[in-house]
């Protein structure tokens, strides 16, 4: 029932008719061999489950977000289906296919990695999958065949020193642990107020005396500070917010987490010092700087090994996308929807433009 929904919704995507008794559609020819729409809709079943979606008839009857997903996901599953089909066919022309002994060794991998023990377990972990063995096997030598046309398409791609500085100096944020610090409050709460509104509503108010008394208490504990007493003791004992159960702990925190309102504040503060009373919407609130860890910056040496691989995907990925590009036109590809050519063609226009990132 899911799947015969899912595969209504993508239709409906795809622009297909779902008047009447339909038998199975070919959506595309490529090289002769065909795609249908069944092919669309389990590809796109399977990207719903990687973003852990379940989906049910309520979902397509009244869930607007479910077809504003369909409409985000459908064509890179349609240009994702094109190419593989390319990439599996010159896989054949290879000679490419995944031996027994190859499939076996998977299975093991499988189970060690899942602590799948007894056959049980493993075909129970199938079934939770919707996957029979053959089915398996069939994704796997997909996968391998895909991976081996991608290594030879790619051939060996190498990255030089200025090519690592040159991404080091351009992705200087990559490589940077933000500022952190740890503070302690103590929050003297206000109580709130109201006072009678329109049509009976309460309006809320500020009870002026209140907020004098709490003004003071707040100035007399960071006078009692001041003058020695330990803060995460007044905290423990003084403080309204629930922090006191730490005495007042508060972090470690990045700069950016603080309120606007406040970090100037903290920002002035070196480890030990204290704020003046700060009104916040729950009272006044005095808070000591406890650490303050300055940014960092990972030196080129020992970021060497990530920028490396992040250099090499990226000149992977940018072969790749030119194999690709040739393979595509050298194809016979025969559209039999639209609709369905008219996704292909903006998609692939789309990634043209962008720029290869891991």
């Amino acid at each position: 029932m899911r799947r015969a929904l899912i595969a209504s919704a993508l239709m409906v995507v795809a622009g297909l008719s779902l008047r009447g008794e339909i038998l199975e559609q070919i959506l595309v020819k490529v090289n002769g061999e065909i795609i249908t729409k069944t092919d669309l809709e389990q590809r796109q079943i399977q990207v719903l489950r990687t973003r852990n979606r379940a989906v049910s008839a309520d979902d397509l009857k009244n869930d607007e977000a479910l077809r504003r997903t369909l409409e985000e996901i459908t064509p890179q599953i349609v240009v994702d289906t094109v190419d593989e089909t390319l990439i599996l066919q010159q896989g054949k022309e290879r000679g490419y296919r995944m031996s027994d002994d190859q499939f076996k060794g998977i299975l093991e991998r499988i189970r060690k990695e899942n602590r799948l023990d007894s056959d049980e377990a493993f075909e129970n972990a199938m079934k939770q999958e919707g996957l029979t063995l053959p089915e398996l096997r069939t994704q796997m030598e997909r996968q391998m065949i895909v991976s081996r046309v991608q290594s030879d398409a790619v051939g060996k791609v190498g990255v030089s020193e200025e090519e690592e500085r040159a991404y080091y100096d351009q992705h200087a944020g990559e490589f940077t642990t933000a500022a952190s610090l740890t503070l302690r409050e103590v929050l003297v709460a206000v109580p709130e107020s109201t006072l009678p509104g329109p049509v009976g509503l309460a309006q809320p108010a500020v009870n002026v005396a209140a907020d004098e008394e709490a003004q003071q208490k707040a100035e007399a504990i960071r006078a009692r500070a001041l003058a020695g007493e330990d803060f995460a003791s007044i905290a423990a004992s003084e403080s309204d917010a629930a922090s006191k159960a730490n005495g007042g702990l508060i972090g470690p925190l990045n700069l950016d987490e603080l309120a606007p309102a406040l970090r100037p504040l903290v920002e002035a503060l070196k480890p030990g010092e204290l704020t003046r009373p700060v009104r916040t919407a729950r009272g006044y609130q005095v808070f000591k700087l406890e650490s303050l860890a300055p940014a960092t910056v990972l030196p080129f040496d020992q970021a060497r090994e990530q920028i490396a691989n992040k250099v090499y995907g990226q000149k992977r990925q940018v072969e790749f996308r030119k194999y690709m590009t040739k393979l595509r036109s050298q194809a016979i590809i025969e559209w039999k929807n639209d609709e369905i050519r008219k996704m292909y063609e903006a998609q692939v226009a789309k990634v043209a433009t962008e720029t290869p990132s891991l």
